[in-house]
């Protein structure tokens, strides 16, 4: 599809209600997420659990890769008598706070069995919610706004790792896991009542049956550019973003293993990388009104693989005993720099590759191949630290990065010029 860069002012764009809408979704997009990859992690291996079992409980997480399988459910029926993306949003955030909550009421070597239940009906929800919310954000937004507009849904929903991975952890220091997985739990309370008075605009086409929201989508999007591009498209999708979701599954426990503690890994360690994502991630929505999706995508690529390469450096100084707390800054603000603009470009492309009449269905196509890596590759990331060791895992980890930005040259060529003949 063609980039369009926005030539007006960039401040007209961002304090706009649907920019405003971008942030509340975000949040309660991420929450959930970051529960499953940092507090629930913490809480693992805080309690005695060891690295491989650890790694293996990311297979709870596999609704975020199969969700276009429901997805034309969701497309072509309404639940709890409000519009098609709000119903399902005000549900599964419902479902969420319960699940969340309950977490912390069983002890991982006990009842671990429990956990796992509770994690994959949070996964489940999580990944329900995050359908609905794409597919609201893709009809609400114009094509020259899906750069900003998901830099500043993907920053919120970063920003949301505060609270698993900052706020909970230091609590985690001073309150029982039962406290902490509640107050975690009722973070989702303000976009919860937001959503509730949120107003949906009419959908300008809705599947007249299941059998249509089914097979429509998938026809469309193999239709409009050939089957090869769309399988370039969905491969480019799967590697982009592997290399750094690999290296950041674990990092928690790595921190943990390098010696610091659960508070210095809230305070610092978690909210530099969270404002170093903030402050790039806005000026990279900014930029990419100017520049467009494709050289977005080449110039956030470059920085995430290079900053892969931190992790690296911080487990080879840690050989020698706990590294400077302000060196662990350094490595996890540049980490999150990176990580931070190559998502925003990342999700932007996604968009801009679904059609607006099979918004949700696509979307949820699209973003189940990115989540593949998160799942079934992040589960042998225990295994394969164990095995490898820290410094071998993160070089392999950037290794991995590299396909991804090779891709570019066919998904979104640098010079690629838009419908307005801007580059």
């Amino acid at each position: 599809m063609a980039d369009t860069p926005v030539t007006g002012p960039w401040y007209r764009e961002i304090f706009s209600r649907r920019m405003g809408l971008c942030l509340v979704t975000g949040f309660s997009s991420g929450l959930p997420l970051y529960v499953l990859l940092s507090l629930l992690n913490a809480y693992l291996r805080a309690e005695g659990l060891n690295l491989s079992v650890i790694g293996a409980l990311s297979l709870i997480m596999f609704p975020y890769t199969w969700k276009f399988l429901w997805a034309p459910v969701i497309d072509r029926y309404r639940v709890l008598r409000f519009a098609r993306r709000k119903g399902w949003i005000v549900l599964t955030q419902l479902i969420l706070m319960v699940s969340i909550a309950a977490l912390g009421l069983f002890n991982p070597l006990s009842s671990i069995g429990v956990i796992t239940v509770l994690a994959f009906i949070t996964a489940l929800a999580s990944a329900t919610q995050d359908i609905a919310i794409d597919a609201l954000r893709r009809e609400m937004l114009p094509d020259r706004e899906l750069g900003l507009g998901n830099s500043l849904f993907v920053n919120a929903y970063r920003v949301a790792s505060l609270i698993p991975g900052g706020l909970s952890l230091i609590l985690a220091d001073y309150f029982p896991w039962s406290t902490v997985f509640l107050i975690t739990a009722l973070s989702l309370l303000p976009g919860f009542l937001i959503t509730l008075i949120m107003h949906e605009k009419p959908a300008l086409s809705v599947p007249r049956t299941l059998k249509e929201a089914v097979v429509e989508p998938f026809h469309e999007f193999l239709s409009r550019n050939g089957v090869r591009a769309a399988l370039l498209t969905v491969l480019f999708v799967f590697l982009y973003k592997l290399g750094d979701s690999m290296a950041t599954a674990l990092a928690t426990p790595f921190y943990i293993d390098m010696g610091y503690s659960l508070t210095e890994i809230g305070i610092v360690a978690k909210n530099v990388g969270l404002w170093s994502m903030v402050l790039g991630g806005l000026a990279g929505g900014v930029l990419m009104l100017k520049i467009g999706i494709n050289q977005a995508l080449w110039y956030f690529g470059v920085g995430q693989v290079v900053t892969i390469l931190g992790f690296w450096l911080l487990a080879h100084e840690g050989v020698n005993g706990t590294p400077h707390i302000l060196f662990l800054a350094l490595v996890i603000g540049a980490e999150a720099l990176g990580a931070g603009l190559g998502t925003a470009a990342f999700v932007a492309f996604i968009a801009r590759e679904t059609s607006p009449a099979f918004t949700a269905t696509q979307f949820a196509l699209l973003t189940s191949f990115s989540a593949v890596p998160r799942t079934f590759c992040n589960a042998t990331t225990g295994f394969l630290v164990e095995a490898l060791g820290w410094e071998n895992f993160f070089l392999l980890c950037t290794a991995l990065a590299l396909p991804g930005m090779f891709l570019l040259f066919k998904v979104a060529p640098f010079f690629s010029r838009s419908s307005d003949g801007t580059v």
